[in-house]
């Protein structure tokens, strides 16, 4: 080896190659969150189910006793879609009027929700409130109104 460098002289560590023992010193970089994403508050109301959706509830349980062998989720998704593309107008409204209550339901909860939120958290006497479910919120109002009630109960189904 005339005036030429060996081997070992010419490999230098890569310090990026370098595997990182234990101990070494050398921590692993932390994931930094998303720009973007805030977190999730579990208190907030989700969103309604869409007209497609509050169809797909009532198709999923006749498809399901219609075909009880078939458990594939992607055909009860393919057969639901088939069938509501056939739907003319008028056979989809009753599912449209239902997703139309849904959303008036979440729209109020949604300002309730906004409005807890710009209380911010020093209201304790309104969580114990909060805690009934709408049903017993409702159950509590039946009982004032007997007569409007029932009419109005009629008119909807």
């Amino acid at each position: 080896m005339k005036g030429g460098k060996s081997k070992t002289e010419t490999k230098k560590a890569d310090p990026k190659l370098s595997v990182n023992k234990k101990g070494s010193g050398a921590t692993k970089p932390t994931r930094k969150p998303a720009k973007g994403k805030a977190a999730i508050d579990p208190n907030k109301p989700k969103r309604p189910a869409s007209a497609f959706f509050v169809f797909m509830e009532e198709f999923r349980k006749q498809f399901s006793k219609e075909n009880p062998d078939n458990k594939a989720v992607s055909a009860v998704g393919k057969a639901a879609g088939a069938k509501w593309k056939s739907l003319s107008e008028a056979e989809k409204a009753p599912y449209v009027a239902k997703a139309e209550k849904r959303k008036v339901g979440y729209e109020k909860n949604m300002r309730a929700y906004n409005n807890k939120q710009a209380a911010g958290p020093a209201a304790p006497e309104e969580e114990e409130e909060s805690e009934k479910s709408i049903s017993e919120v409702n159950d509590e109002n039946d009982g004032d109104d007997d007569e409007s009630d029932e009419d109005e109960d009629d008119d909807e189904e």
